[in-house]
């Protein structure tokens, strides 16, 4: 295996040369548990830790090294490496963290595609994938739609519900396979490049971990057993884990997310929801807030039945927990510098206070 085969580019290794990291060997995350990783490069795997000046250094979940990154180590053990620096990231996929106003999480990082895996049975959801479209516009990572459990319907179902997606969702591939039958696995395999990341993203249960196993051949990841009850697979992946397939490509597999929540940029949303940003331009009013104002084309477009209101209901959803979460971030970071200048001005009364 070579740097190469992982994903390493040019620009990387620019960046390494320019900020005099040469002396030290590069890897890249593939887990992580806890701030203890493991990376892996065209070597081999170690298990590593951060150094105590980047640990401390850190102000944020973000300064710490996540699933995709590429890092800066040195071994000094059989096995066993320390990490000194996270290499710039070409894209960070994240979302609102679960529970926590004004915090993200990040999902992956070095993202070249998204897979956005849904079920077609009773979880499919339109609104969710464009959550998921959402957060992969934000980061610059393309998107696929990858419909599982094809061989649940008829073709004349499935033809349906793929013209329904496309009603709502313009120019996005949209791949239906079967991990039963394998119908489609070629053609999603067609899609995978040598060196190039995709990331898996999706619910519990909507066949991620069966479709790596599919993908690669080999059972990579432990899958459950369909529940009667639910009428999906049980949640079996319980982290992250960057895996390189034999015939090129590199998979990031997700445990399933719940929730996939917006953060405060508003590209990823204008870029899901084009049609209604174009209307908007044709407002009466600049300050529109496409809600009950007279002259407002998008009321209008609804009225006429030339935008489904569903995605227009979605979108006002995601605008609303954006502005949430700039609100929230907004308060945190106010918070924090009033904490640190309290801090300060301690520290300065502590030291008055020796002479």
């Amino acid at each position: 295996m070579t740097l190469d085969d992982l994903g390493y580019s040019k620009d990387i290794e620019n960046y390494r040369v320019t900020e005099n990291l040469s002396s030290f060997s590069v890897a890249r995350v593939i887990t992580e548990h806890k701030e203890r990783y493991i990376v892996k490069n065209d070597l081999e795997e170690y298990e590593a830790e951060l150094i105590g000046n980047l640990r401390f250094t850190a102000t944020e979940r973000s300064d710490f090294p996540a699933v995709g990154d590429w890092v800066a180590i040195s071994e000094y053990d059989t096995n066993k490496a320390l990490i000194h620096h996270v290499l710039p990231r070409s894209s960070v996929l994240e979302r609102q963290a679960v529970g926590k106003h004004g915090e993200k999480q990040i999902i992956a990082t070095n993202i070249d595609v998204g897979f956005i895996v849904q079920a077609i049975n009773r979880d499919f959801s339109i609104n969710r994938l464009e959550r998921y479209l959402t957060i992969c516009h934000t980061s610059k990572v393309m998107p696929i739609i990858v419909l599982t459990k094809i061989d649940l319907i008829s073709k004349t179902e499935l033809e349906n519900l793929i013209n329904t997606i496309s009603s709502r969702i313009n120019n996005t591939t949209i791949l239906p396979i079967s991990n039963t039958t394998t119908e489609g696995i070629d053609n999603l395999k067609s899609h995978i490049k040598h060196g190039k990341t995709y990331c898996l993203l999706g619910s519990s249960g909507v066949g991620k971990s069966s479709l790596l196993n599919t993908i690669s051949g080999k059972e990579l990841m432990k899958t459950g057993e369909i529940s009667e009850q639910i009428d999906r697979g049980k949640h079996v992946t319980t982290h992250r884990e960057l895996i390189v397939l034999e015939d090129g490509g590199i998979i990031i597999d997700n445990p399933g997310m719940r929730e996939v929540g917006i953060t405060e940029n508003s590209e990823g949303i204008e870029m899901t929801f084009e049609d209604i940003l174009e209307l908007s331009k044709e407002c009466r009013f600049s300050d529109c807030t496409h809600v009950h104002e007279k002259g407002c084309a998008i009321l209008a477009a609804i009225e006429n039945h030339e935008l489904d209101i569903d995605a227009y209901e979605n979108y006002q959803r995601m605008e609303r927990e954006k502005q949430f979460f700039e609100a929230s971030l907004q308060e945190k970071r106010s918070k924090d510098k009033a904490f640190g200048k309290m801090i300060r001005a301690n520290k300065k009364i502590r030291k008055q206070n020796k002479f």
